[in-house]
């Protein structure tokens, strides 16, 4: 893997979470832990000391260190929907979901059936990751096994955690480029013993989408998730209007898009639906009571005109539902969390305009209403602690935990259009860095920045980008 087995270090000014900070409603910083001079040791690629530089250097004399100045580090970003094969068609104008998947992405996909395409545009596909600060993914594939046997493999050469998996789709769907239900068990099952636990590669069975889905697809998922308990369920759920319509003339003995993946047992831990714009207020609670995941990707939904996530609902903590943050590139048009904190941002901001009272004083709902703020701490556990624990993978990554792997991101407030230094000035002009300074410049990232912002990213403690 090119891990470097000797003992080195890392001093730098570093933040990570130690709990949920939408559980400490005004007392945010309960839930961050924040040394302005730390030390990260690391060994094999594992984090073997963590803490204070004055307080861990001692304990490791002799240790080779790389100081990273004037930077905030975290824990790598983890983005839990996104779409490889869709890499060059980021950006496509002008369609909702389903007519842009017919005239854009069902096309392009297709083109990964050539290994040579497949390998040119996942070699893209990982160095845009890396370049946005992303260090792990939950990737959606498509329904050839060349495509996903290339992605585990360049996985493989980058040491980067990814969960993935064939993605099924026989309904709605060109004839060149559906399963049947016999070939994408059949595939899955290769790809499963040949890839799933191999390295950091982990498996996700992956019915794209239940409009998508036959009866007998779906049931081919079941198969598959009784054969292997322990693997993920990657999917879409109530992204569209248009979608959940199809979906449900589909399945008319369910009262709910949930319901129809309920049906097949694939609902609980290590379930992630992805958008989740329109899930009902019973849907919420059931994905809760289950354990299962939805992934907020408020670009995709602005850009594809889905709608607004009710984050400060799937924030309940009545019932809580396990969150993570996607771009969906390429409906989201960026590779970059940090574009995604912004317009999730943005997507709060709206809905809170209802939710305040003010357009009908009966939908008025503060307490909702403040849960939707996505404020810089927030915002940033959700990249990290909080997407590996809606991913079941925060025994590996997340945080800087000793014995978690070394996967982190440092971030440059200063980087951005020509007056970002200046802007970000004013929180913080020099010295020692104070967490309520760290908080405003990291809001300024989220908001101003963009990709820029990333200057290093690190994978099992090994530079994998330097920024030019």
């Amino acid at each position: 893997m090119g891990i470097d087995l000797a003992e080195t270090a890392i001093r730098g000014t570093f933040l990570d979470f130690i709990d949920d900070p939408w559980k400490h409603v005004g007392n945010e910083e309960a839930a961050v832990r924040f040394h302005a001079d730390g030390l990260l040791v690391v060994e094999a690629g594992k984090i073997v000391d963590f803490g204070p530089y004055a307080e861990v250097a001692p304990k490791h004399p002799g240790v080779a260190i790389t100081e990273i100045r004037d930077r905030i580090i975290l824990p790598g970003f983890i983005d839990g929907h996104i779409h490889l094969p869709q890499t060059r068609v980021l950006g496509a104008y002008g369609e909702q979901l389903l007519p842009w998947l017919q005239k854009w992405v069902f096309p392009e996909e297709h083109k990964y059936a050539d290994r040579a395409y497949a390998e040119e545009g996942t070699k893209h596909f990982f160095d845009n990751l890396l370049a946005s600060g992303t260090t792990t993914a939950q990737t959606f594939t498509t329904g050839n096994l060349t495509c996903n046997e290339v992605f585990f493999e360049e996985a493989t050469k980058r040491n980067m955690r990814m969960i993935g998996g064939l993605t099924g789709i026989d309904r709605h769907v060109p004839d060149y480029f559906a399963n049947t239900p016999e070939q994408f068990y059949d595939d899955s099952k290769t790809l499963i013993e040949k890839f799933h636990g191999v390295g950091r590669n982990l498996y996700a069975i992956t019915p794209r989408f239940g409009f998508g889905a036959s009866n007998e697809l779906l049931a081919a998922c079941q198969k598959l998730k009784e054969e292997h308990p322990d693997l993920w369920i990657n999917t879409h759920i109530s992204e569209n209007p248009a979608e959940i319509h199809g979906v449900l003339a589909l399945h008319d003995d369910c009262h709910d898009y949930l319901g129809v993946y309920e049906k097949y047992d694939l609902v609980g831990p290590k379930f992630t639906g992805g958008h989740g714009v329109w899930l009902s207020n019973d849907e919420f609670r059931r994905l809760s009571d289950s354990g299962a995941a939805v992934s907020f990707c408020p670009s995709s939904n602005l850009y594809l005109g889905s709608g607004l996530f009710r984050l400060g609902k799937a924030t309940d903590p009545e019932h809580r539902v396990l969150l993570n943050f996607g771009t969906d590139m390429g409906g989201g048009n960026r590779f970059s969390l940090l574009n995604t904190l912004e317009d999730a941002y943005k997507v709060g901001m709206l809905n809170n305009t209802i939710l305040d009272g003010s357009i009908i004083p009966s939908d008025q709902d503060l307490a909702e209403s403040e849960r939707n703020k996505l404020s810089p701490f927030r915002a940033f556990y959700s990249l990290t602690r909080g997407g590996a624990e809606s991913l079941y993978i925060d025994d590996l990554v997340g945080t800087f935990d000793i014995g978690k792997e070394a996967d982190f991101v440092a971030l440059d407030w200063t980087a951005g259009p020509p007056a970002t230094a200046w802007h970000q000035s004013l929180l913080h002009d020099g010295g020692e860095l104070t967490l309520e300074a760290a908080s405003d410049l990291l809001f300024g990232i989220m908001m101003v920045s963009d990709e820029r912002a990333v200057d290093e990213t690190w994978v099992m403690g090994e530079r994998a980008y330097k920024k030019a």
